[in-house]
This record gives structure tokens, sequence and C-alpha cells, in this order.
């Protein structure tokens, strides 16, 4: 195996060109409408017109690109130099459009910029606080990060929530189709070839689609060959109420930054991330978050679709996922290249990422074993999980708690897990009776 390949597999290396850009690209489409979709359902929800709205959609993508770059390539102490591909965040989703639909665009941009600043402060003085959070606490969080993202893995196979042929044959083939042609090649293929199994069988499903009718190319008619991102396109407003609620959401952000940043080295690193690592990560997710809102968008947030990518592939290599973090902002600055990305049917999306989501839950096995099975841990993640998982599956469970409550916890299953992994492992004593 020649230098350039094995550079792959390692963080840090030149790849050429040619051999970067399919892995680079494969992390772009991995997590593409995810990163455009909690835009497009905002700018739907308050009533946004369609230019601005487009004008979102270029500047989401913009964003991403510049806030994975941020992580591979750091500024001062923010960004983590690991292989962590950020994007526009469906956690902040629910508050925001309740604050731009009761206070305006304004009020939410603002809202945006002051609690990045806030978490990214927080990720500056990690070292103070990261005590909280133990091997078995990060363990539970990647373990429901993993379950969260089943769901959202089967939405696409299907079709996509909401869309009319939700579950009908065709989703059902082309989907089984990528799914098949992914694990065929993760499982037969070799060397360069295997590690780019979600490309081939993102590839296989999007030529069936087409095949199929499936693929609708009408957005790709007049657009536009070059529109540069439009900054403040929303002058910021500063409301106390809106600020605090969306400061506690960025808190449950930086607690998927972490679980993520966990997920990362121990399957794709096969390591403990450093305390340094993991705080300039929340840096860089909160900073980041705050120049995002200069571009009128909300909070990005690492990608835990593209950690189980990684997982999957091997593939590291800062320099090859950083031509992908290019890609982005390319799509961003030529919007034909955003479009054609957009004509990708959910159903190939939800083949390619099934198994990815399914290797999170992995790792965070993996991390268990390594924090071992002791009655204590077993309290700890067996409570956490269940109600987590299990509270925020039932409808109304939250609502005899106020609006912020709701907000953060409700739809949350991450966030009610990690508050009950860290009380549960500070109140629980350290040898639990029957221990050895």
């Amino acid at each position: 195996m020649s230098n350039s390949v094995e550079n792959l597999y390692r963080l840090d290396g030149r790849v050429p060109l040619g051999k970067a850009l399919p892995f680079g690209l494969q992390h772009v489409l991995a997590m593409f409408v995810s990163n455009i979709t909690p835009i497009m359902i905002l700018a739907a929800a308050v009533g946004l017109d369609s230019a601005i709205s487009a004008a979102l959609i270029q500047n989401c993508m913009v964003i991403a690109g510049i806030g994975t770059l941020v992580q591979l390539f750091p500024v001062w102490r923010v960004g983590s130099r690991l292989p962590i591909v950020m994007g526009i965040s469906f956690t902040f989703l629910s508050l925001a459009i309740s604050i731009a639909g009761a206070y305006g665009m304004g009020t939410l941009i603002g809202a945006v910029i002051v609690g990045g600043l806030v978490e990214g402060t927080l990720g500056l003085f990690v070292k103070y606080w990261i005590k909280l959070i133990p091997h078995v606490v990060s363990a539970t969080v990647v373990t429901a990060i993993g379950f969260s993202l089943l769901p959202i893995g089967a939405n696409s196979f299907a079709g996509g929530q909401g869309a009319t042929d939700f579950g009908s044959m065709s989703n059902w083939i082309v989907g089984s189709v990528t799914l098949l042609a992914c694990l065929l090649c993760q499982v037969f293929a070799k060397g360069f070839l295997r590690s780019l199994s979600v490309l081939v069988g993102l590839v296989v499903g999007y030529v069936l689609s087409c095949f199929m009718g499936m693929v609708d190319f009408g957005g790709l008619s007049g657009q536009s060959i070059i529109a540069l991102p439009r900054i403040l396109p929303f002058t910021p407003e500063f409301n106390v109420g809106a600020i605090l609620s969306v400061v506690a959401v960025y808190l449950v952000s930086a607690t998927e930054t972490i679980g993520d940043t966990s997920a990362l080295c121990n399957s794709a690193l096969k390591r403990d991330p450093a305390t340094r690592e993991m705080g300039s990560a929340i840096c860089c997710d909160g900073f980041v978050s705050s120049v995002s809102g200069l571009f009128g968008c909300t909070p990005i947030t690492s990608f835990s679709q593209n950690v189980g990518l990684a997982a999957i592939s091997g593939v590291v290599n800062r320099f090859t996922i950083g031509v992908g973090a290019v890609v982005m902002i390319i799509g961003g600055v030529f919007p034909v290249i955003g479009a054609a990305l957009t004509t990708i049917p959910q159903a190939v999306l939800g083949g390619c990422t099934i198994m990815m989501f399914g290797s999170i839950l992995f790792a965070g096995f993996g991390m268990m074993a390594r924090a071992g099975f002791s009655q204590r841990n077993m309290v700890i993640v067996s409570l956490s999980l269940s109600m987590g998982l299990g509270f925020t599956q039932a409808t109304g469970m939250f609502a005899i708690f106020p609006e912020i409550v709701r907000t953060v916890f409700a739809e949350n299953c991450v966030a009610v897990v990690f508050l009950l992994a860290v009380v549960l492992n500070l109140v629980l004593p350290k040898k639990v009776q029957g221990e050895m």
C-alpha cells in the first residue's frame, strides 16, 4: 500500500487530491440533507420569503464548511484537530421556531450569537468541569446518541417523514438495494474501495432511483451560476428570556459534541479523547455557532452520522475531510451544486446511513465494556437510558413542566440521558452494596 493511501487512515499526511475528493465527498453526502433541513423547516415555519430562504440554505452550507475546517485546522484553541464534521443542529429547531415566531428572526439570531459565546467560553475552561463526565457517563451519552439516530435513518429509508410515498414499495426497494450495496462493498471489497462503501452504495442507489423516476431535476433550472453568502440578513436583537433559553440548549449541544468526540476517538482512532481535544471541540461548537448567527443561521454542532462514517471507513485524514469541507463551501457559493445534491432521494440516504448509525451504538457498547460492568455502572447506564429513551418517547410526559424544560428535554433523549448520568454518578456511592 502506498504512503498516500496509508495516510487516509492517519490524522496527518498528504493525500493526492484525486484520492481525497471521493472520500471528502462521501462525508458531504452523508450529512448534506441533514445540514440544510433545519433551515428549510425554520424558514417555512416563520414564513420567510423564497429569496431569504435560498440565501440561508447557501449560508448554512458555507458555515458548515467553515466549522469543519476550524475543527480540522484549529484557530488558537478553537478546534480539536480531529476529523469532526460540523453542520446545522436539529437540537435547536423547535426552540428556534418558537422564538422566531414570537419575537422575530432578529431576536433568534441575537440569542444564537450570545449563546455561542457562552458555550465557547465553557470550552476554554473544560478542565475545571470535565471531571463531572467520567468514562461511564461518556459511554452512556454515546449510546444514547446512537439510539436517537436510528429513527432518523429509518424515516429516511422509508422516504422521509411526511413524504406522500412514505413506506412505499419504491422506497423499500431503493433503500434496500442501497444498503445491500454498502454492505457488500464493506464485507467483500478490499483497501481503497472498501473505505468508499457508503459512496458506492449512494451511487448505486441514486442510479437506481433515476431509472425508477424518483429523482426530480426541476430545482436545477433557473439557478444562478454564482452567489456570494449574505452576511447579517437579519439585524440581531437581544432578549434576555430568549438568550437564557438558547443557552440551556447550547449545554445540550456541548453534551452531544462530547459524546461525538468520545465516539470518534474510541471507534476510529482507537483511543480516548484528551481533555484539550474535548474542550477545543466545544469551543468550535460555540464560537463558530456565533459566526453562524452572523450568517442568519441557527447553531452548528458535530454530526454523529459522520462519526459513524469515520468508524466504518477508517478514514480520518484531516486533509481528506477538509476537501469535503471545501466542497461544502463551494456548494454555498455555486447554488447549482447545492441544488444538485438536494436531488438525492431520502431512501438512498437512509440506506447509506442506517448501518453508520448502528456503528455509533457499537462504539458506545465498546466504551461501556472499557468502563466496566460493575453494579454501580449498571445502575447509571440502565436508569439513564431507560428514563432518557423512554420518557422522551411518551408524548405529553413533560406537560407539567415550564416551557423551557419542555424545550430542552421533552424531545431530546440525549439531554435527559446526560443529566441523569451526571447526577447518578455524583450521588451514588463509589462502591454500591453487593460489589467487591
